[in-house]
């Protein structure tokens, strides 16, 4: 029998980090963005990035979380990234003070496909809201490719939605459109008795 559990990511961790993200994007967003530009990703320049997420966080609130299998050996097979919402959470033309102090950014959220449907995600998502709520956000926002259907159906059955807000990313002189959605995080539940 498996099991799986979310922990704080370690700085070892990062080049198994950048190798689940450059396995999903090649299956997941093979269809959404240019296959040269997929292909000539940089798996050790992402690996250096992870590395600086976990070791130099801009804050405290930022945090990189990773999903383990665990059976007969534990093997890291997804992971969420997310932070105090900043400029890059921001729809164009929106108001730098639009999102407020107390929303959460998802940055990433990524579970290798071959370990998919396993609650990797949902332990992942969970984990954050937990986090989000000791930092005092309140709710949080997540963009989406518009043609990611697997991300958009994984947030929106776990209570996310749509808040209308748009942008196109131009990747290689391709314009990606993305949509944005948001979710309130709720109040952490006390005991009747209390």
């Amino acid at each position: 029998m498996a099991l799986g559990y979310v922990r704080p990511a370690r700085p070892e961790d990062a080049g198994e980090i950048a190798r689940i993200q450059l396995a999903t994007w090649r299956v997941a967003y093979r269809r959404i963005l240019p296959r040269h530009v997929l292909d000539n990703l940089d798996e050790a320049f992402l690996a250096r990035r992870w590395s600086a997420a976990v070791l130099e966080p801009p804050s405290g609130a930022h945090r990189v979380l990773v999903a383990v299998e665990q059976a007969e050996q534990s093997y890291l097979v997804g992971f969420a990234a997310s932070g105090p919402a900043d400029a890059e959470a921001l729809a164009p033309g929106e108001p730098a003070d639009a999102l407020g102090p107390d929303v959460a950014a998802v940055t990433d959220l990524l579970v290798e496909p071959r370990w998919g449907r396993r609650g990797h995600g949902s332990r992942l998502l969970a984990a954050a809201v937990d986090l989000w709520r000791e930092d005092g956000l309140s709710r949080a926002v997540a963009w989406a490719f518009e043609g990611d259907e697997a991300t958009r159906k994984f947030l929106t059955s776990t209570g996310w939605e749509l808040d209308g807000a748009a942008r196109a990313l131009d990747v290689d002189d391709m314009l990606v459109p993305q949509v944005r959605l948001h979710v309130g995080v709720p109040a952490e539940k006390v005991p009747a008795d209390e």
